[in-house]
């Protein structure tokens, strides 16, 4: 595995990588986000009290068209024909919530940003829904989890940290 940076040309200058040459295989990608909060808001999210609605199913569906628009979003990235994206919503502890986002395709590129970008989008709409009640949320800890396919093979992060 090469340590040369592929989106920087022989110049210095940006391009956006051809991968016309690669093979179509099956790729997937999990990253995450962690939302610290005050106790009595993430008691709100769970009970439906918050006055902008179903803070979670907005999170998810937000999560899900941030990945699908990732190449809209990060300038060198290829648009992808996702096959299939998940966005999953787990109360870690009583003041701390994971994001996770698993996308998946066919394709000769791989799908660690759109997993990165819709765990991070599904976090800032969680933030966005409950900033009335908490402006003091913190998002952190966004990483990649674990990426299989392609030319590089399967990574997994080491150390899955939560705080």
């Amino acid at each position: 595995m090469s340590n040369k940076l592929t989106h920087l040309d022989n110049q210095g200058h940006a391009h956006m990588v051809d991968v016309s040459d690669k093979d179509m295989t099956k790729r997937t990608a999990r990253a995450q986000a962690i939302i610290e909060m005050k106790a009595d808001t993430l008691v709100k999210i769970i009970e439906g009290g918050l006055p902008k609605g179903d803070v979670l199913a907005t999170a998810r569906i937000a999560g899900i068209q941030a990945a699908k628009k990732t190449s809209d979003l990060i300038p060198l990235c290829h648009p992808l024909m996702l096959t299939k994206v998940s966005v999953d919503i787990t109360v870690l502890s009583e003041t701390q919530i994971q994001v996770l986002c698993s996308c998946s395709l066919k394709g000769k590129t791989g799908v660690e940003m759109e997993a990165l970008t819709g765990a991070s989008v599904a976090a800032l709409t969680l933030y966005d829904m409950c900033k009335a009640v908490d402006k003091g949320m913190v998002i952190k800890n966004v990483s990649l989890l674990e990426k299989q396919g392609g030319k590089s093979g399967d990574w997994l992060a080491t150390e899955y940290k939560t705080d």
